[in-house]
This record gives structure tokens, C-alpha cells and sequence, in this order.
């Protein structure tokens, strides 16, 4: 009996090593994405990623042929939303934008549609399902993002120069 469990107990580490090995890269991408992070200073994101593999690997067991790649992001996205809800005090605020990230200008709710919709292609319905909210308003979120990404706002006009009169 012993020796089954723990057969299985290494079959269950061989298997998820071997998703983590394929799908970790993927992840923690998304992730730094999401988070808006300087890829080579991410802390944030691989705290995520931390937590969505911890996640899986616990409900491992009883995915029964679901997809754990899914089930993976799916808590990544949750987690993200729901820390921005509380570190931002709501996903409709703003973060200050980052030094060189296009994505840290959307808010985190953009970032997080954003992100969901292009770069893991997750279809509108999935997304809305996933974050409760109406369709219409993830298609909302996403055309406002690639907008924002696509025509960033311009800085400040410069000085009009004054015309120098020649004495006559």
C-alpha cells in the first residue's frame, strides 16, 4: 500500500515537473505583463507565478483531464485582479506609469484584459466569465487598451518662440 502511494507521489512530481518545465517561461511572461514589470526585475510576477503553480500542483490530482495550463492562468489572472483591486484600492485606478513600459500607462483591469485577450488569446466570453463582468465591457477595456498602446498621449506642446523685431 505504501509503495503505490508512493509510486504516485512520483508519478504526480514527474508529471508536474514536466508541465512547470513547458509552461513556467509562458507564465511568468504573462505575468510580468500583467504587473508591468521591467522583465529582469519582476518580483511581483514571480510571486504570481509562485502562487498560481503552487495552486495547481495542489489541485493536481483533480484536474481529470482538465487543462492545467488553463486552470494556471486562470489563478495568476484572479490573483492579479485581485491584488490590484486592494493594493490600488480598485482595478479602475491607475498605477504610475513605469520608466519605459508601454503597459504600465493602462490601468491594472486593461492591463489584465488586455493581456488575456491578446497575448494568451482567451476568447471575450472566457474573459468576461473569469472576471464577472459583462462582455461589452471586456470588448470595451480591450479596444481602449491596444488605443492607449497604439496612440499614447503626447507630451506638452513646446513654447512658442517669440519673433524678434529688427530696429528700424
Amino acid at each position: 500500500m505504501r509503495e503505490r502511494h508512493a509510486s504516485q507521489g512520483a508519478r504526480r512530481s514527474h508529471e508536474f515537473e514536466a508541465f512547470v518545465a513547458g509552461a513556467a517561461g509562458r507564465l511568468l511572461h504573462a505575468a510580468t505583463l500583467l504587473t508591468a514589470e521591467p522583465p529582469d526585475d519582476n518580483p511581483r510576477a514571480r510571486r504570481l507565478l509562485t502562487l498560481a503553480l503552487a495552486h495547481t500542483y495542489a489541485c493536481w490530482d483533480r484536474l481529470r483531464g482538465e487543462d492545467p495550463y488553463h486552470r494556471a492562468r486562470q489563478h495568476l489572472a484572479t490573483r492579479f485582479a485581485r491584488s490590484a483591486w486592494h493594493q490600488y484600492g480598485g482595478l479602475l485606478d491607475r498605477t504610475a506609469p513605469r520608466p519605459g513600459a508601454a503597459l504600465g500607462r493602462l490601468s491594472p483591469q486593461e492591463r489584465l484584459v488586455l493581456v488575456l485577450r491578446l497575448f494568451e488569446g482567451v476568447g471575450e466570453e472566457q474573459i468576461a466569465a473569469l472576471l464577472g463582468l459583462p462582455v461589452d465591457r471586456v470588448r470595451a477595456l480591450c479596444h481602449r487598451a491596444t488605443t492607449t498602446l497604439l496612440h499614447p498621449p503626447r507630451g506638452p506642446a513646446p513654447a512658442p518662440v517669440a519673433a524678434k523685431v529688427a530696429p528700424s
